[in-house]
């Protein structure tokens, strides 16, 4: 008989085979993977005893915490469905998701409780519990997590449940712009699948000690949270992004792996103790979120020493469908040259399905780095359709094929390179510019700490680009010299035709410029504010 594929196997292959190995490090807690699966178990069992079922709807608002690690596994091994919320989003928008997702229950941080006390009355909810935080106080009628897993019995064996791998395993909200956030409806396959790709293409092994600084609840950790308990390697969790404490940690804790955006890799190398830091460790980091300059990708390997992968997804995908793949080859080339192949997004992974960029008419584009073309995908990683959004769905599943609304070329070798989501190309006198080729010139300059491209109105052209430029700390720079400095290194209609020089970019939780809020200050009562 078959047995379905599931992450949460992983759980009990750990506990057989390393019961005695660390498991999870958060802060000075230890839990070795024996101890971590009873704390999960009784958390399933409270959850039994709380009236929680197979196909029940769950909400866990945590940051990287061991909280948040035994929330997708005690939820999940129940055949309960697990909604795993940014705690970052407003009240507003955590009641719509908490409403639509139809959860029965909360799991909530009680630093993060402050939105959920204004909306409390207006939730859906039967039960709230609340972890408990060293100076955090909340107002919010609840039962507390310590006190919610110590009122069952450990020794109580729990209920052996039937998956069906095609079931939902999580329901993953995206960030709304212009509309409410969509439900992600991801399943005990994809999840697998997308897990195997990451401990394959990542190369992830027993004695890994992997951080994580990626947000758990973006995309399940990208399938870290799984992929790691699979090898019975290390969970390091990090409740904030702290640049000071990642790079201690690379050295207290021997940090082999670890997952971010480029906005964290940014924040590393731009930290003052990076200067002064040895890691022996060399760990490997993935990026993706959006797509990382060459110029960031050489930092991140010239001053910390990190081996840089590039990989690409969405929620909708579980989410890993290419990955920039590393050939012998290419160890002899230049470290620009290194970098720039890595800022690629890359070729299919081996279980996700098939990937390809393709014109409006469905053809695929030729292989020439030049052509561009929509990234369209199918197969094992894609989700099951929008959580009670069949229009949705569909507008975006055509024929088998999920449109990501990504533009980009195919090089000879078959790698892909994102210019530009759709709704960032610049067209500018019938003239296509990436936004993002554009970033990637800018983030050359010395002087340049961040940077954001959109495109402006403009009479003669339509519009234009304007660069919204971050600067580093106590660097002078005129809106002059960046102009003239794009000229001299790129098309000249390419350059930006005006810059602004700003304190801070507003990104997402993940670390994903939100250039549609920059873009709202330039084109508000126009067409183009998506």
């Amino acid at each position: 008989m078959l047995s379905p594929l599931t992450p949460l196997d992983w759980k009990r292959r750990a506990i057989k085979y390393y019961p005695e190995k660390v498991a999870v490090i958060d802060g000075e807690k230890e839990f070795t993977y024996k101890e971590f699966g009873n704390r999960v178990d009784r958390l399933s069992q409270a959850l039994i005893e709380t009236g929680i079922q197979k196909g029940d709807h769950v909400a866990v608002m945590l940051p990287n915490t061991h909280y948040m690690l035994e929330c997708f596994y005690g939820i999940c091994q129940l055949g309960a469905v697990m909604v795993p919320l940014n705690y970052r989003l407003t009240a507003n928008d955590l009641a719509y998701i908490i409403n639509h997702s139809d959860a029965k229950m909360l799991i909530v941080d009680e630093e993060f409780a402050k939105p959920i006390e204004e909306i409390q009355e207006k939730l859906s909810l039967e039960t709230i519990i609340v972890v408990a935080v060293d100076g955090q106080k909340t107002s919010l009628t609840g039962i507390d997590y310590e006190n919610y897993l110590s009122g069952v019995q450990s020794d109580r064996k729990l209920p052996s449940v039937n998956f069906d791998e095609n079931q939902l395993l999580t329901l993953n909200y995206t960030s709304g712009t212009t509309s409410n956030p969509k439900g992600v409806m991801l399943t005990h396959r994809g999840n697998y699948m997308n897990a195997a790709n990451f401990l394959h293409h990542l190369r992830v092994e027993h004695d890994d000690v992997y951080l994580h600084t990626l947000p758990m609840f973006h995309a399940n950790g990208w399938g870290g949270v799984w992929a790691i308990t699979a090898a019975g390697a290390t969970h390091v969790c990090l409740r904030k992004v702290d640049p000071p404490l990642i790079l201690d940690l690379f050295e207290k804790r021997r940090i082999s792996l670890l997952c971010g955006a480029p906005t964290v890799i940014n924040m590393l190398v731009n930290e003052p103790k990076a200067k002064d830091v040895k890691i022996t460790t060399r760990p490997r980091m993935a990026t993706a979120g959006s797509p990382p300059a060459a110029a960031l990708i050489h930092k991140a390997q010239e001053i910390l020493g990190l081996n840089m992968i590039h990989v690409y997804g969405l929620t909708e995908t579980s989410p890993f469908i290419l990955y920039c793949e590393w050939k012998k080859a290419f160890d002899s080339k230049s470290m620009d040259e290194q970098a720039t192949i890595k800022a690629r997004q890359g070729i299919e992974l081996a279980f996700n399905g098939e990937t390809k960029v393709v014109h409006q008419d469905g053809e695929e584009v030729r292989w020439n780095g030049e052509e561009l073309g929509e990234i369209i995908t199918r197969g094992n990683v894609v989700m099951k359709g929008y959580y009670k959004d069949e229009e949705k769905t569909n507008a975006t599943i055509k024929d088998g094929w999920f449109h990501t609304g990504d533009l980009a070329v195919t090089h000879p070798d078959g790698f892909i390179e994102i210019r530009d989501r759709a709704k960032d190309l610049i067209i500018s006198g019938g003239e296509n510019i990436s936004s993002t080729e554009v970033e990637g010139g800018l983030y050359k300059h010395p002087d340049v700490h961040e940077v954001a491209v959109i495109a402006i109105p403009d009479e003669k052209w339509g519009e234009v680009p304007l660069a919204i430029i971050v600067l580093q700390p106590d660097a002078k720079l005129t809106e002059d010299e960046v102009i003239r400095y794009c000229r001299d290194n790129m098309a000249h209609f390419k350059a930006p035709k005006a810059v602004k020089f700003v304190e801070q970019l507003p990104k997402t939780a993940t670390g994903k410029l939100q250039k549609y809020l920059l873009r709202e200050m330039f084109w508000e009562g126009t067409r183009k504010v998506n």
